[in-house]
């Protein structure tokens, strides 16, 4: 049947044909026997079929006919198939989906090291990770909640600082070895450039470090250029050059002795920082709070545990 023309027909037959009955099978739908003889009558008429046969006297003034009672199975699975159907509509949805933009380095430095505890104590949100080197529009690809690395100006969301950042040289253990002792000596070492951001962003460049710290023998045009910053730590912990590391990115890779910082007193912060992102009209949403909650009391916890 592909239209169900006559509903209401349909569940006044199914009822007759369960109860044998008119009257029983008004008094199970709240409606009148006539009006049920009526319904019943009305989808003989549609299909061209009879489906009881009438008997004027006797104790069983029903009796369904041979199609029927081979239709009837179907009919009341599909009803019962309707009434479960309904019900889902009326339930709320319940979505407990957290859409978190990150960058794909600070995903692979900090936050996937941390992930599962937020995971064993919310076991009934579920994360979905958006890794994105660019600026993803919080609204036009439904994210729920962030972390940024800028100056905390996002116009339209609503922003925290989650931990500022200090920058500094880092590079494998062998390098050290070779003689690596100054920071003049960088001029005969290979730079690793991190070229994942603008440089009208602010980001840290070798050109505006070695600025900072005066030294200006270093041929800043050289070396490896990557446009990922994990990368960029990934290729000096290979030994491939020395790399600018960001504190937050590098931070376990010193603590496990893949890389060392080679001028330990210099370092230098930068006007940008770490930042919980979202958008306003999710200040009070549970799941959106939770893992701006967590986040905050992790990187507490970190710095609890380093003083």
């Amino acid at each position: 049947m592909n239209n169900i023309a006559h509903l209401n027909a349909v569940r006044a037959f199914e009822a007759s044909a369960r109860h044998l009955s008119f009257s029983l099978a008004a008094n199970e739908l709240n409606v009148t026997p006539a009006a049920i003889g009526q319904q019943v009558r009305l989808l003989e008429e549609w299909l061209g079929v009879s489906l009881f046969i009438r008997a004027s006297s006797g104790t069983s003034r029903l009796t369904l006919t041979a199609q029927a009672k081979m239709a009837l199975p179907e009919i009341s699975l599909g009803l019962e198939h309707i009434s479960q159907g309904l019900a889902l509509l009326q339930k709320p949805i319940i979505n407990n989906a957290i859409t978190v933009s990150v960058s794909p380095a600070f995903a692979a430095k900090w936050l996937l090291m941390h992930i599962d505890d937020f995971q064993f104590n919310h076991p009934d949100y579920d994360l979905r990770l958006n890794t994105n080197s660019r600026s993803v529009n919080y609204f036009a690809e439904d994210i729920d909640i962030g972390v940024r690395y800028g100056k905390g100006n996002w116009p339209g969301l609503s922003q925290t600082l989650l931990m500022d950042e200090d920058i500094f040289p880092v590079c494998s253990p062998d390098l050290i070895k070779q003689g690596l002792a100054l920071p003049t000596d960088l001029a005969d070492y290979p730079l690793l450039h991190d070229h994942s951001m603008p440089v009208s962003s602010g980001f840290p460049t070798w050109a505006s470090w070695l600025a900072v710290q005066g030294i200006d023998n270093v041929n800043t045009n050289k070396g490896l250029k990557i446009n990922n910053s994990a990368s960029v730590i990934q290729a000096a912990v290979a030994g491939q050059g020395v790399a600018l590391g960001r504190s937050v990115l590098v931070k376990d890779d010193l603590a496990c002795g893949r890389l060392v910082k080679p001028f330990p007193a210099l370092d230098s912060s930068t006007e940008l920082a770490y930042y919980i992102v979202w958008r306003p009209e999710h200040d009070d949403i549970a799941k959106v709070q939770a893992f701006k909650v967590w986040l905050l009391e992790t990187v507490e916890g970190q710095t609890m545990n380093t003083n």
